[in-house]
């Protein structure tokens, strides 16, 4: 049976009067990587910091490692590496320097992990945090973490700060320290072209809940956007259909989002008696699919 390294059931959380979202439920198996998805407002922050312990739900239960996250005892806490939007402390020392400082904490510390990403990400190791630009700091930040040694890392907005060439370069080495060590990740980027390099499983937020938590691979393999010609009928909007996703009709072309098969939508339309032409099935990459599934607006 897998097991689950994150496990959480029924969380509700409100913000004054405003609902984030309500009985949220999800798990994160061992050794997977999941990318939580999601536009802003829906919720994405609010869960890294209940994962984090930061902040308490309105009701519902968060486990880590099996352990309730508001009473975890601290030798559990010290296999979770949490990354917040990239701060780091400390910015008056240098890279060797808060290397040191915090190996003292972690007993399992590889100091090697965080040497090798700096010398890939080109980070002279007697530079000055405070004289780092916003990236470069980024860039620290996430060799602490994995440096750490943990085996569970939760990233917030991991790539925050990083031009696109670091970004890709992280993702690959973080893809691969990944695998090679066996650890599961939990994380989330505004970046989606990055997160379909590096992550296993995805959850899409909605507003108030989840639209959808499976495999990456599954996910593209099965939902498609389809488009068609209008022939002069005058439509402005597409009759609605529960397997039909934030369907649109621009001048005379038209485009709609399913999980259901090309003979679904051609019956549809004829069932609806829409004079089309040239209907075509499209594979998509995750940042299209998320649009289908959540809307451009």
């Amino acid at each position: 049976m897998e097991e689950n390294i994150i496990s959480c059931k029924g969380l509700t959380h409100y913000y004054g009067n405003r609902m984030i979202y309500e009985n949220l439920s999800f798990n994160v198996p061992r050794g997977r990587i999941l990318g939580l998805l999601g536009k802003n407002g829906t919720g994405k922050t609010t869960t890294i910091n209940i994962l984090s312990g930061y902040l308490r739900p309105r009701s519902g239960e968060c486990r880590i490692f099996g352990e309730e996250i508001q009473r975890m005892d601290p030798l559990t806490r010290r296999r979770i590496a949490l990354l917040i939007e990239g701060h780091v402390q400390y910015a008056f020392m240098t890279i060797e320097e808060i290397e040191r400082y915090y190996s003292a904490f972690y007993p399992a510390w590889n100091r090697e992990a965080y040497y090798e990403l700096m010398r890939k990400l080109k980070v002279a190791p007697r530079q000055r945090i405070s004289r780092m630009s916003c990236g470069q700091r980024s860039q620290v930040a996430l060799g602490l973490i994995l440096a750490q040694n943990a085996e569970l890392l939760v990233l917030d907005d991991f790539s925050l700060g990083l031009d696109p060439g670091y970004r890709r370069l992280f993702i690959e080495y973080l893809r691969d320290y990944a695998k090679a060590e066996k650890k599961t990740i939990f994380l989330t980027s505004h970046i989606i072209q990055d997160m379909e390099r590096l992550i296993d499983d995805c959850i899409i937020l909605d507003y108030g809940r989840i639209l959808i938590q499976q495999p990456i691979k599954q996910l593209l393999d099965q939902f498609h956007r389809y488009t068609f010609d209008l022939k002069g009928n005058g439509l402005r909007t597409l009759p609605s259909d529960q397997a039909l996703l934030n369907s649109s009709v621009i001048r005379n072309h038209a485009e709609t989002y399913s999980f259901e098969g090309e003979p679904y939508v051609r019956a549809w339309l004829e069932r609806n008696r829409i004079d089309f032409d040239a209907l075509r099935c499209e594979n998509l990459n995750l940042e299209d699919a998320f649009i289908g599934l959540t809307g451009k607006y």
